[in-house]
């Protein structure tokens, strides 16, 4: 039997807002480059290295937010990460020196985003089974809304009321919505006398909170390697596009609300790949859903060798955008489907950990390659060479045999 609201959907909603809020600001930061280069005159390599900040904070904090979500729940997490992230967009609006920005940027920024799928995609595996990939879909399907939405959002403001009054109203926002969706959340269907799915509570039900493998036994595991790797090269891969691909699009001729229309249309075409690979990972399995993935981010990256006009470079956004989404909405399934619920989140963290390194190091090789070179053209060739070898890595995934 079901009850009439499963509050497990109350956890989608807030997680979906935290999803947008959190991710969609953080993406408007490639909308910045240019205003901040005209400012203060600094290369792109030296503001690509604040974002490979962000990403080595958030990974490395996001392992210990695995474990402690598995142990404590999520709404205090929320509320902590969301009061820095938002303090650290406030403080970008006060910007003046090249230590700041990777303090207020880099530090805080990686800090308070340390939270934003750990937390939440943990948190949704733990209240859905059966539709797990679907919901936790819906929940990436906010960090598509996000994408789609604030560049476009954040380049209309920087041009009426320039970049520090943006950072303001961007810190204001991200305060706001943390501090209501964290009070939403709970780390368990079982804390509200529920089941996982929606199901009242029975004498000798499953709790899947209860099994599978812990991350001692995980990490003696070749999948768990191998997951590692493969997450890597993704993140490399994504973070390298999303940062540069608004400055790639001003230099071969758009212009600036055109180049950020680029960045709106990926997390518009990342939207459907979130809940459609969500959706499908219900179906085929979250390896196979992988795969799909990367067959179409390697069809979108060979397509952006020749994408010299702005038709071209539209059509980029869509494919890629598919990928995109998809590839944030599968993780956290396939690591339940291998590993079981009983160190989801520290298992996850670890193998996000990986991918945020491959997201540090991108964006930074990109800008070192187009400072020296005056293009991305072999930094995106080197992209191609990392999906084929992530898809080779997840094609040789394969389940346990048993959940302990």
């Amino acid at each position: 039997m079901k009850t009439r609201h499963y509050y497990g959907y109350t956890i989608v909603a807030a997680c979906f807002f935290i999803q947008a809020v959190s991710v969609g600001s953080m993406v408007t930061y490639g909308v910045f480059f240019k205003s901040l280069q005209a400012e203060f005159g600094w290369s792109r390599t030296f503001l690509s290295g604040a974002s490979s900040v962000v990403f080595l904070v958030m990974g490395a904090l996001g392992i210990l937010l695995g474990r402690l979500n598995d142990r404590l729940g999520p709404r205090q997490l929320i509320l902590v990460s969301g009061l820095v992230l938002g303090s650290g967009y406030l403080l970008m609006s006060l910007l003046g020196a090249p230590w700041q920005l990777y303090l207020f940027y880099g530090v805080m920024v990686g800090v308070g985003m340390s939270s934003h799928d750990i937390v939440t995609l943990s948190t949704i595996a733990r209240w859905f089974r059966q539709r797990r990939g679907l919901m936790t879909g819906i929940v990436k399907a906010g960090t598509g809304t996000g994408q789609l939405l604030l560049p476009l959002l954040a380049s209309s403001l920087i041009v009426l009321h320039g970049w520090r009054n943006t950072y303001l109203f961007i810190g204001a926002g991200v305060l706001l919505i943390y501090i209501v969706a964290s009070r939403l959340l709970r780390r368990s269907p079982q804390e509200m006398g529920l089941e996982v799915d929606g199901h009242a509570t029975v004498v000798g039900a499953l709790n899947e909170g209860g099994r599978g493998i812990l991350l001692g036994e995980a990490v003696r595991t070749r999948q768990f390697w191998l997951c590692c790797v493969a997450y890597f090269c993704v993140i490399f891969c994504l973070l390298t596009i999303i940062v540069h691909i608004v400055p790639h699009a001003s230099d071969i001729g758009l212009s600036a609300r055109s180049a950020a229309a680029v960045m709106s249309t990926i997390g518009g075409a990342s939207i459907a790949g979130r809940i459609v690979m969500g959706a499908t990972a219900d179906r085929i399995g979250s390896r196979r859903a992988f795969i799909i993935c990367f067959i179409v981010l390697l069809t979108a990256l060979v397509w952006l060798q020749g994408a010299s006009r702005p038709w071209m470079l539209f059509l980029f956004a869509l494919v890629y955008g598919f990928a995109h989404g998809g590839f944030y909405t599968v993780l956290s399934p396939t690591i339940a489907e291998l590993f079981g619920m009983s160190a989801h989140g520290v298992i996850f963290g670890i193998v996000y950990f990986c991918g945020t390194l491959g997201g540090a190091i991108g964006p930074v090789v990109a800008g070192r390659t187009f400072d020296v070179l005056q293009s991305y053209d072999s930094a995106f060739l080197l992209l191609i060479g990392l999906a084929a070898l992530g898809m080779v890595l997840v094609l040789a995934l394969r389940p346990l045999h048993s959940l302990a």
